[in-house]
């Protein structure tokens, strides 16, 4: 990551750009304020440590004038000081400042304060890239708008249910729920690979066809996957590549596209597969009607150490209320989607209103 170090004392430039240089960072020396302002307005640098004091303009008049400014990505701004006090610090954070190093400063703070705006940053393009896939995702797909909000928290949900067992409790934690929760919407992304006649074909598909369907799974593992070897720091890619890859899979190792069984699914792969299948259920498609809670229950129980994990199925058992709660406040957005491509494609028969689940491949 690029930083700007903008300071007027040959000295302390050359000491701190040695040290942000040892961490990994590339270092630009802008020698007053004026100059550092010019290299802001070039776009390339988020993080800023400048000293306080400096000629023609200081650290913070610096600070205000990068405040005053509209940028498309935020500017994390470290103030270099001998002031002290709270007077100081108020006056500091009042022109924008974010953090403050006293001078002379210690080499395993600057690292530590650097990391935090490195995360405070990472959370900014985190947000704004789940954001961009989402919509990316929805642009190829009919399952979209409130489908998507309600299989957020329909996870939210599951997992803040394990998060208080005990075998879970080292594994689901607040971290844990909040990344599922943010990179859920993308478990269906690689239909953005899918061609036309078979994403968006009205009847049912061929088996060939259903094959290619399939393939929705590996595409979106290996776009996000090559995401996350590029930004190895940001753990949300981990996740969606897990989600979008094994959201098919069954615990009974009979689902797509790897046969994975049971633990060998990842956690976050198993919760969203009953997310989206109950979802599936309790809204209408082209293929079926909207099915009630106690219907979805009632199959999603039959499935239970078959197509679902029996713990997240006793999850969903446990707060089965807040489900229903959810698919009241997000309704709308049902998918017109295909018989043949859905997460679960119960046969009805309409003569009774009896669903007679037939599970997809």
């Amino acid at each position: 990551m690029r930083v700007l170090v903008a300071d007027d004392d040959h000295c302390s430039v050359d000491i701190l750009s040695e040290c942000l240089r040892e961490y990994g960072y590339e270092v630009t020396v802008a020698r007053n304020g004026l100059e550092a302002f010019d290299f802001v307005r070039t776009g390339q640098f988020q993080l800023v440590v400048s000293d306080w004091e400096m000629p023609e303009m200081n650290g913070v008049e610096l600070c205000r004038q990068i405040r005053s400014r509209q940028w498309c990505k935020y500017i994390y701004v470290i103030l270099l000081t001998s002031h002290s006090g709270v007077d100081s610090i108020v006056r500091g954070l009042n022109a924008g400042a974010d953090d403050f190093i006293s001078k002379p400063f210690n080499p395993d703070e600057l690292r530590m304060r650097m990391r935090t705006g490195e995360r405070v940053l990472s959370l900014e393009a985190r947000d704004l890239t789940i954001f961009a896939l989402a919509k990316l995702a929805e642009s190829r797909d009919t399952d979209t708008g409130a489908h998507l909000e309600r299989i957020r928290h329909y996870c939210r949900v599951l997992t803040s249910e394990l998060s208080q067992w005990d075998k879970y409790r080292d594994i689901v934690d607040g971290e844990f729920s909040q990344l599922v929760f943010l990179t859920s919407p993308l478990h269906d992304i690689g239909k953005v690979g899918i061609p036309d006649k078979v994403l968006l074909k009205p009847g049912k598909l061929t088996p060939e066809e259903f094959a290619v369907m399939q393939e929705h799974t590996t595409i979106g593992a290996k776009t996000l996957e090559a995401a996350a070897a590029a930004h190895p720091e940001a753990k949300f890619l981990a996740y969606a590549c897990d989600i979008a890859l094994t959201h098919h899979e069954r615990f009974d190792g009979q689902g797509y596209p790897e046969g994975r069984s049971g633990e060998e699914i990842p956690l976050c792969g198993r919760v969203v597969a009953l997310a989206d299948v109950y979802d599936a259920l309790t809204t209408k498609r082209i293929y079926k009607p909207e099915f009630t809670h106690e219907t979805a229950k009632s199959i999603i129980l039959d499935e239970r150490g078959k197509q679902f994990d029996p713990d997240i199925v006793e999850a969903f058992v446990r707060r089965e209320v807040e489900f229903v709660a959810i698919h009241d406040q997000f309704p709308g957005g049902e998918a017109e989607t295909d018989l043949s491509s859905c997460d679960v494609a119960p046969v009805v028969d309409f003569a009774t209103a009896a669903p007679q689940p037939v599970w997809s491949l």
